[in-house]
Formats: C-alpha cells, sequence, structure tokens
C-alpha cells in the first residue's frame, strides 16, 4: 500500500481512534531530507533504548512528559532512574520574569516519583520573593534526595543557600549569596564538599570565602572571582588539615574599566599553595584592558593555564615568559600589530611545560615562529595558530611555513582559518 506523508502536529490535536492510525505511528523524513530515494518510513516506537533515553535527555520537562504519552515503551523509558540523575527546575512569576516556568504540578511528579535518583539538580530563579520560596520549598521536599551537585542561579533569597544534603559539588553563579549566608552552606556540606564555584557574587568578601578553606578540608576544586583571592585563603589552602587542591580557577574580569584597582598576591602564598598541591592547575581567565594588568606577573607565579579573553600588551607577554615556568597553555585572542617573535622565543626557553598554544588577532614573523615551534618541538600537542597572524619575511613563505612546523612538531600541521577556541 502506498503511504501518503503526513503533516507533523506542533499542537496538541485529538487523538485518532481508528486502527489504521494506531498502527500507522510512522514519520516520514522526505520533508527533511529532501526529494530522494528514501522511501522507508521509519516507526518511531521502535528506536533502539538508548537512542530515546537520549532524546528525553535533552527534552524540557513539559515536552519530555508529552513524549512520554506518546506509547507504552516511551512512557517506560520515562520513568527509568537513568533518565532522572540531573534535572534543572525553572522558576519565575509570569508578570517579572522571562524564564520559562515549569508547572507546578509537573514539579511534584518528579519530586514524587524520583527524588531518590535526582544527583544534579539546578534552579533557574528569577528575582521574585516567591520564586525563591517555591525553590525553598522544593529542597524541603527532597528529603530523601541524594544530591551531590546543587546549582543556584539568580535567586533573591539567601536563606535559599540553608541547605544540609551532603552535597559534593555546589555551583553560585549571580547571586545576592552573602558571607553569613556562605558560612551555613559550608558548614552544613564541610564533610563532603569537594568542588565549589562561584561567579559573579559580590556580597561575598575575601573573609567571608576564608571559611571555605577553614571548614571543607576535603576541597578538590575552588572557581572564584580575583577580587576575593586573597593571601590568607592561599594559606588556608596550604595548612596540613588540607588534602592537595586539584584545580583553582580564577576569574579576573574589569566590569569598570580605570575605576578598579587590582591587588597582588604574594610570591610565598602562591609557592605555599604550590608546595602543598604540588600538582595543582592554577587556571587564570583574563577580560582586562591594557592599563589594568600592572598588578599582575611582577614575580614569579604558578599558573598553569592562561586565557587572556581581551588585548594584552607584548610587555605582559614579557612576564609571562620571564616568570610563569610552570605554564602549559597560553590563548592570546588579541595584541595589536607588533610582531610577538621575542615574547613567544622567551616563552619557549622559560616555559618548559608548555604543550598548547593559540594566537588570534596577533602578529608573528614565519621566521620567529618557526623559531618558537623548534624550541618547544613535539611536546606541543595543540597549536591553534590563525594564518592571519603569520607574516611571510625573506626566509619562509606561508607554502613552506606548514612544512617546517609540521617537520618539528611531528605530524601534519596548516594554519587555522578561525579560532578553535
Amino acid at each position: 500500500m502506498k503511504r501518503t506523508r503526513q503533516k507533523v502536529a506542533v499542537e496538541n490535536e485529538a487523538p485518532q481512534t481508528s486502527q489504521k492510525s494506531k498502527k500507522q505511528k510512522t514519520c516520514s523524513y522526505g520533508s527533511v531530507f529532501g526529494e530522494s530515494d528514501l522511501h522507508a518510513s521509519m516507526d518511531w516506537g521502535s528506536l533502539p533504548h538508548h537512542v530515546i533515553l537520549r532524546i528525553f535527555q535533552f527534552l524540557p520537562l513539559v515536552d519530555r512528559a508529552r513524549a512520554s504519552s506518546v506509547c507504552r515503551r516511551w512512557n517506560e523509558i520515562f520513568h527509568i532512574p537513568d533518565l532522572w540523575r540531573r534535572f534543572e527546575f525553572e522558576l519565575s512569576q509570569p508578570a517579572t520574569s522571562y524564564l520559562k516556568s515549569t508547572h507546578p504540578d509537573l514539579i511534584q511528579q518528579i519530586i514524587k516519583r524520583h527524588a531518590d535518583h535526582l544527583q544534579y539538580v539546578s534552579f533557574k530563579v528569577d528575582s521574585s520573593t516567591e520564586s525563591a520560596e517555591a525553590a525553598c520549598d522544593i529542597l524541603s521536599q527532597l528529603v530523601n534526595c541524594s544530591i551531590k551537585t546543587l546549582g543556584l542561579i539568580s535567586t533573591a533569597k539567601p536563606s535559599f543557600m540553608n541547605v544540609s544534603k551532603s552535597l559534593s559539588s555546589i555551583k553560585v553563579d549571580d547571586t545576592p549569596l552573602d558571607d553569613p549566608s556562605l558560612k551555613v552552606l559550608v558548614a552544613n556540606n564541610s564533610d563532603t564538599l569537594k568542588l565549589l564555584k562561584m561567579s559573579s557574587c559580590p556580597h561575598v568578601s575575601p573573609a567571608g570565602i576564608l571559611c571555605v578553606a577553614d571548614q571543607c578540608h576535603g576541597l578538590k576544586e575552588l572557581a572564584l572571582n580575583y577580587y576575593i583571592l586573597s593571601d590568607e585563603l592561599l594559606l588556608a589552602l596550604s595548612s596540613e588539615k588540607h588534602v592537595d587542591l586539584e584545580h583553582l580557577r580564577i576569574d579576573v574580569v574589569s566590569e569598570n574599566p580605570g575605576q578598579v584597582e587590582f591587588h597582588t598576591i604574594k610570591k610565598q602564598s602562591w609557592d605555599a599553595l604550590v608546595k602543598h598541591s604540588p600538582k595543582v592547575n592554577i587556571v587564570m581567565y583574563f577580560f582586562l584592558y591594557e592599563e589594568e594588568f600592572d598588578a599582575f606577573f611582577r614575580e614569579e607565579t604558578p599558573v598553569t593555564h592562561l586565557y587572556f579573553g581581551r588585548a594584552v600588551s607584548k610587555a605582559m607577554l614579557g612576564r609571562i615568559g620571564m616568570n610563569c615556568p610552570r605554564l602549559i597553555e597560553l590563548v592570546v585572542c588579541a595584541n595589536g600589530l607588533q610582531p610577538l617573535d621575542d615574547e613567544l622565543i622567551r616563552i619557549a626557553e622559560r616555559c618548559k611545560n608548555l604543550t598548547a598554544m593559540g594566537l588570534g588577532e596577533c602578529e608573528v614573523t614565519c621566521r620567529g615562529f618557526i623559531e618558537f615551534v623548534k624550541m618547544c618541538g613535539g611536546r606541543l600537542t595543540q597549536l591553534s595558530i590563525m594564518e592571519e597572524v603569520l607574516i611571510p619575511d625573506n626566509d619562509y613563505s606561508l607554502d613552506r611555513l606548514h612544512l617546517e612546523v609540521s617537520k618539528h612538531l611531528g605530524r601534519i600541521w596548516f594554519p587555522d582559518m578561525m579560532p578553535t577556541w
């Protein structure tokens, strides 16, 4: 029997009751792939188990619930524990928020059926008090929930932090979290907390973050803004009570250009941290203007990964070559129109652990770049250089450059047409 192409409905329609329609729950791909030899249709109900599960993982809660009513098999997959390890609740008041709120009845259904399976829970909450209170109410109902990660976003109620769930990781972004709230949050999870990521928390002070180091002795990873990094915090993380820290991520962001004076971290504090945790990765993301770099890298700094999201001067890159001997990865998105040959050669000489380099809107002569690659050799496992960065000279053309670089790297290499970071 010849099948006809069916239109996929966007809105809910009345279900078909005929036996013919029940047997033909199929979808034609002709409209997607164009008119070709694709005459066969796929029975969505016969998709492999792992494929359906993967599709469900990408669906918002409302769409996931609707999909579960397609057939008995999809409904069974909707309720398996593997689908309910990670979930995000969106709570908002229609009059004040652009968020698409999760329906309260669906939230109650999830809590009732899947609280024991939830491990990674994130809340998107608007600035209204009602939404924050609703989030607190959900948490109070997750009595038996084995939550491992709790993400908090834009909540208006500091008491939201009063959570006692034996969390191993907490991510806090753009909240009114203050020092007292942070102390409560940390105290409730001090025995289990291994990862803490904090971003855009202006009410937390350097003194407030010290409570993390004082109480969370099993901390493995810490991410925070530079303004709450202090000598006292690094020394506390270097005490005998702490296990070795594995990752320290620091975001250095200029929100008021020219109005913020960045403090300097003493070399002794960095040395203490590395002595206590010799394998620690220290990652720094810079989003500053050139005149704001004065406080950084004037002394030896044990940073391992550096990312510059804005233009950085030749002088600054020269300091990195002199004072960052542990450097593993360097990405410079922009510099200007001054060739960086000397700076790259100094980095190759002093940074013996360098294995990854990325250059965007910069300039390097072909000869200088080849000398840099020659000094680094095969340890450069990642080398992302824009073609526009390289300036041909009397010794090397762009055509010859890729052959020379490939020879020193021990693999085929070409410059990028667009940045990969």
